[in-house]
């Protein structure tokens, strides 16, 4: 089909061709005939030009009109929008069907929808596309009125009982349709991932809920779900979790159903579900009681987490170490939203007070969060759809003994959007959020596989969280690619270790999820099984960094500078002072060394301390051995109730570390490369030394 553009310089060339003709009219005079054959071209191609400007006509076509009565440029228009919304999406997108271009209500019957659901099924199966589609909420049926009318009667709330009522009819006569677009991988690279952590008070019913999300059964209200999820045998006695657990839920290729590793027939492996998944979401079971409480801080600073499931219970309230948990997610920038379990042995009256104490704490200065009661597809697909654009926190209530609430909180997990921002190939950040109505799409515009161009300038840095020992393969190391990409076959450094050196080694082999793959991108959690290297070598923290072409040793350094805000002390913070320093998977105890307050004080005597609520610029150096720090990263101090959360501003080199040290100690200490080194190999000595008596 020719657009303007082409008529454009179609006119252009019989303008041209014009000219020519009457240059030899001109020569006719001098007894030289006009060329027919050429006229007669010229006016057949202004012909087909003037033509061609009828089909453009089809492009001012109705939404309706392409959806109802489709043909082939219809359907090419439309996987067009798909595919650029599924470029925007990272893979999937939410498509609402309702309202036309010009917002006029489309006024679609019943019959009318199969054909709409059958058109856009034909448009995303197209090859460039090659997705699946999924109708998610129909605003004409009336399941879901009467469900959002009986939840509001089970909250007491009698007022909005009778506004939905009263407002039902008029919520009918304008029919909405959104529907789950995702693209099918090819393969398990391509596969789109979900990192969910899960943390709350202990006894909340953390493990309950994902043995009951996963396996798909419900629970005997004694816990028997949550046997399966346990690591260790004294969390099966004691009934608690004490140690970061991994669990695995997929959405099929065909409808976006359920895959589980387990059913009641059979167990399926983990690689399987991968095969069969177009999307996976990994829960990352945490320890909800306060002793493990360093165990859950860098289960969730070093996972890397999407979004955080702050479970509560509905008899006891935000109480106890779920307002740490809500505050480290609000500290590190995580998206939360709340489930409230056990409703089915909570009174009416308690489960009120939780609900007003948990919505109060969410509108807090603090916090700043909208809360949202979840309840129906209406109110899932919302949240789902502005819960990263806004500041939005959806509350779920269920019950892992009659299943209530359970279908609802599987839905808004499986539409959950890819939190992590893609750089495109312009420079430009694509939203997260892709639940627009398809009236709102722009003309489509090239936007390159955002993904790939990223990662081919980027460098490889991946974190280690995790160690493992594999028989017959050597070691094995899990964690996530925070940039770049690894191949299968890489010569990379690994580091830094004691003496804060890298040392070279090649990566033998790439599993996702228990699946041999080539390639891990960047946001994707991986193993690595690593060649010539032992357990000893490996510890959590370290790295994996790809190599430039001058194939230079990376560096690491024990000093660095942040920028933080003192969340609560009991007295000050001064020079010397040592917390426990959270960033990313380096977990190591810090001391004080500088500290330049940002906020204005009277009292100029004072600058050099730190109390509740203060922000200033603090110089950290690492106790016992160097780290490497990526600059930009956001980090978590603490000691004892004392926490604080910064972000990293610059990593000092070695002469500005020794500047650092002699000003901190006023003269009396300089810091000495060689004497720390010597300290490093005589602590690796001791250790290797008690490893090998045991």
């Amino acid at each position: 089909m020719t657009d303007k553009s082409d008529y454009r310089i179609t006119t252009a060339a019989g303008a041209g061709a014009t000219d020519t003709l009457s240059m030899q009219t001109a020569g006719a005079k001098t007894k030289y005939a006009v060329d027919t054959s050429l006229f007669d071209a010229l006016v057949d191609q202004a012909s087909g030009a003037a033509d061609s400007k009828q089909p453009a006509k089809t492009s001012t076509r109705a939404l309706k009109q392409r959806l109802l009565q489709p043909d082939d440029d219809d359907i090419v228009f439309l996987s067009d929008m798909l595919d650029r919304r599924l470029t925007e999406g990272q893979g999937e997108a939410v498509v609402e069907i309702g309202y036309d271009v010009t917002g006029a209500d489309m006024d679609l019957k019943n019959d009318e929808v199969g054909t709409v659901t059958e058109t856009l099924t034909n448009a995303a199966q197209v090859p460039e596309v090659n997705a699946f589609v999924q109708l998610l909420f129909d605003s004409a049926a009336p399941a879901e009125d009467a469900q959002e009318v009986t939840y509001a009667r089970q909250l007491g709330d009698a007022a909005k009982t009778k506004s939905r009522a009263k407002n039902s009819g008029a919520a009918t006569q304008t029919r909405v349709l959104q529907y789950l677009v995702r693209r099918r991988p090819a393969n398990v690279e391509e596969m789109l991932e979900l990192r969910v952590a899960v943390a709350g008070n202990v006894d909340a019913g953390k493990s309950t809920m994902l043995g009951v999300l996963t396996r798909g059964r419900l629970d005997d209200g004694r816990g028997k779900m949550r046997v399966a999820l346990f690591r260790h045998k004294h969390e099966i006695e004691s009934g608690r979790t004490s140690s970061v657990g991994m669990e695995i839920l997929g959405f099929d290729k065909i409808n976006g159903a359920p895959v589980r590793h387990t059913d009641a027939r059979r167990k399926v492996g983990w690689d399987q579900v991968c095969s069969r998944s177009s999307k996976m979401v990994t829960f990352l079971d945490l320890a909800g009681h306060e002793k493990y409480l360093k165990t859950t801080v860098f289960g969730i600073a070093g996972s890397a987490p999407d979004y955080l499931m702050l479970m509560i219970a509905a008899n006891a309230g935000l109480a106890g170490m779920a307002k740490e948990h809500l505050g480290l997610a609000l500290a590190l920038n995580i998206p939360v939203f709340v489930v409230i379990t056990k409703i089915d042995m909570c009174p009416p009256n308690v489960l009120d007070t939780t609900l007003k104490q948990l919505t109060r704490v969410l509108r807090s200065s603090g916090c700043r969060k909208l809360p949202i009661a979840v309840s129906d597809r209406k109110s899932v697909v919302m949240a789902a759809s502005r819960f990263v654009s806004q500041r939005v926190c959806p509350i779920f209530q269920v019950s892992n003994v009659t299943g209530e609430g359970v279908d609802s909180l599987q839905t808004f997990i499986n539409i959950l959007p890819m939190s992590r921002p893609v750089v495109a190939a312009t420079g430009n950040v694509a939203p997260a959020d892709s639940a627009l109505p398809v009236s709102e799409m722009s003309s489509p515009t090239s936007v390159g596989d955002s993904t790939t161009d990223g990662e081919a300038d980027e460098t490889l840095r991946y974190d280690i969280n995790e160690i493992f020992t594999v028989p017959f393969v050597g070691t094995v190391v899990s964690g996530v690619v925070s940039s770049g990409r690894v191949r299968l076959g890489d010569t990379v450094w690994l580091g830094p270790d004691f003496n804060g050196k890298f040392t070279t080694t090649t990566v033998r082999g790439i599993q996702r999820k228990r699946a041999d793959v080539q390639t891990g991108h960047r946001g994707q959690s991986v193993s690595l099984a690593l060649k010539k290297i032992t357990r000893a070598q490996v510890r959590k923290g370290m790295v994996i960094l790809g190599k430039d072409e001058q194939n230079t040793m990376p560096h690491a350094s024990r000093t660095f500078e942040a920028e933080v805000v003192v969340l609560y002390h009991s007295t000050t913070i001064t020079m010397r002072y040592q917390a426990m320093v959270h960033c990313g998977a380096v977990r190591q105890t810090a001391r004080v060394l500088s500290i330049v307050p940002t906020d204005s004080k009277e009292d100029v005597g004072q600058n050099d301390t730190l109390r509740t609520g203060d922000r200033a610029k603090v110089i950290f150096q690492f106790v016992r051995h160097p780290e490497h720090i990526a600059v930009g990263s956001r980090l978590i101090f603490r000691e004892g109730r004392t926490k604080g959360v910064g972000k990293v501003l610059r990593v000092l080199n070695p002469a500005e570390e020794s500047q650092a040290v002699h000003a901190a100690t006023k003269g009396t200490m300089v810091f000495n490369p060689r004497t720390e080194k010597m300290k490093a190999e005589a602590l690796r000595h001791r250790n290797a030394s008690l490893r090998g008596n045991a």
